[in-house]
């Protein structure tokens, strides 16, 4: 060949990029081929990750008689041999910008998403659907190959330029042997570790070629599993993927007993959808959404749950690959706690938690701060993790408590107008439906979208409201989403006055004075 082989590399900041541009210069010097790499930095992650073009002659120098290549300084649109990069969107980005065409460059993506600013400030699922970026990879490339980089790296307690390493060698696109490669990342010390996500990208890529396959290996996408459960057999295919997932949840939860419940309000929801749409030209879509939101409301997180996450050997497995823990050396992991009435309150039957709630709203009104307790434990000594233990084990006095109650009437109210908004109308259900996604966070958080909920509900959905119910569909669907915009609730007031419903009720709040530091006391 007369024409040297171009790769473009992208890659985030403090990913590794300048190392492995490093590394595919040495190895080409190594074997004895004429190299030439250039880098251009990136303002921020977003609005461009650091490209590295590099460009390797496929003919050794000791062929070329002295004459010397010429290569470019910047990657040609179009004309590139391969395209790797470290995170999905910025891929979709260098295919925007034409550097890929769809008869020559391979395309070695990672399915990992560094979320945007604009993904990040919604209050509900802001992130970008992956699947228009996975079908722009496929359309616009020769061959592609996309999985995650990022959780390879991770197992492999090494840094994504080994495993980006590991892709272009196994590739073959440049004209070095694999044990070049390895050569230049040396032994001993980290390379070790390198060494390793170097090997792991090599065999997958080496051992999968076809893009349907590398798909079916990605985690993102692969089929959801249909869980072999006699209960969900009554279920259409596109509600019992779903329910599957739901169903295992709350089986982990609560108990068995408790995932029979969600079945059955469940199967409440998808008898009205089949009498409003006994064709299913919807899809079971409103069945679709509730079996997603119910299982998480169901699923509602608590003290218990919370000790229960914290005491999981998985978690302590992936602290310590979080934080590279290598053999011999000591871990030590704190959990800190502050449960205060509410949590508390929370497992205690009605007759007991009332007055406690009581007594400490009084508290809080008086300018007192609220009753909590502080604790810090340590999960990785015995008796912390047995207070774990001890605390998640309280999961079977869960339904005597005062909030799995009040939980469960919450979520029948939620049900029963989403039953009979389908009833009327298979729009107005569905909308209904897509109202669960507001259920979220913890403590007041969680309050704060229970009550955006019921106002919804109560002044939205009844036929009332206004007989058209397209007009409360469509009024349900834009109160969800300005209720998803902002954290205070002032998108939401301003929606629901423009659609004549009244605004929320302010919240009681304590107010404070405080005294001036220094200012003595008034006689």
């Amino acid at each position: 060949m007369t024409q040297p082989v171009s790769v473009l590399v992208c890659a985030l900041g403090g990913e590794g990029g300048g190392v492995l541009s490093e590394w595919l210069m040495d190895t080409a010097r190594r074997a004895g081929y004429p190299a030439q790499s250039t880098s251009i930095p990136g303002v921020a992650q977003r609005t461009g990750a650091t490209t590295y073009y590099i460009e390797v002659l496929p003919t050794p120098l000791t062929e070329l008689n002295g004459r010397q290549p010429v290569f470019s300084l910047n990657p040609v649109p179009g004309a590139l041999d391969a395209l790797v990069s470290t995170e999905l969107l910025e891929t979709a980005r260098q295919i925007s910008l034409g550097m890929v065409s769809a008869d020559r460059t391979r395309v070695f993506s990672s399915s990992s998403r560094s979320l945007t600013t604009l993904e990040r400030m919604p209050m509900g699922d802001g992130r970008l659907d992956a699947q228009p970026l996975l079908d722009l990879v496929t359309q616009f490339s020769h061959e592609s190959q996309v999985w995650d980089f990022s959780a390879m790296a991770k197992e492999q307690g090494t840094m994504v330029s080994a495993v980006m390493l590991g892709a272009i060698a196994a590739s073959a696109m440049f004209p070095m042997a694999r044990e070049h490669y390895e050569a230049t990342i040396g032994t001993g010390g980290s390379s070790a570790a390198s060494l390793r996500g170097f090997a792991a990208a090599f065999e997958r890529v080496h051992t999968t070629q076809a893009v349907q396959a590398m798909l079916a290996d990605d985690e993102v996408d692969k089929p959801v599993p249909v869980a072999d459960e006699p209960a969900l057999d009554g279920f259409p295919a596109p509600v019992r993927e779903l329910a599957a997932l739901g169903f295992a949840r709350l089986c982990d939860y609560q108990n068995r007993s408790y995932a029979m419940q969600y079945v059955q309000r469940l199967q409440q929801v998808l008898d009205a959808e089949n009498a409003i749409d006994p064709t299913h030209e919807n899809g079971h879509a409103a069945s679709r959404e509730a079996a997603r939101w119910l299982a998480l409301w169901m699923a509602f997180d608590d003290i218990v749950r919370v000790a229960d996450l914290k005491s999981r050997a998985s978690r302590s497995q992936r602290v310590a690959l979080e934080v590279k823990q290598q053999d011999g050396e000591l871990l030590r992991v704190y959990e800190h706690f502050k449960p205060g009435a509410p949590e508390f309150a929370a497992l205690m039957p009605a007759w007991l938690a009332t007055p406690l709630l009581r007594f400490d709203k009084a508290r809080v009104l008086k300018g007192r701060e609220p009753l909590a307790l502080a604790l810090k434990i340590g999960s990785h000594s015995v008796g912390g993790m047995l207070a774990l233990r001890l605390l998640a084990g309280l999961k079977w006095l869960r339904p005597f408590g005062s909030r799995f109650s009040v939980e469960q009437a919450d979520i029948q109210h939620w049900l029963n107008t989403l039953c009979s908004g389908l009833r009327e109308h298979h729009e107005l259900g569905l909308q209904l439906a897509m109202c669960g996604r507001l259920i979220k966070g913890y403590g007041s958080t969680n309050e704060r979208a229970k009550r955006n909920l019921q106002h919804i509900l109560q002044h939205l959905a009844p036929a009332s409201v206004n007989p058209s119910p397209q007009w409360r569909a469509n009024a349900v669907r834009q109160s969800r989403e300005a209720a998803l915009t902002d954290e205070a609730g002032t998108a939401l007031d301003q929606r629901l006055q423009s659609l004549g419903a009244p605004k929320r009720a302010v919240a009681e709040q304590p107010i404070r004075f405080i005294r001036s530091a220094g200012r003595s006391k008034p006689d």
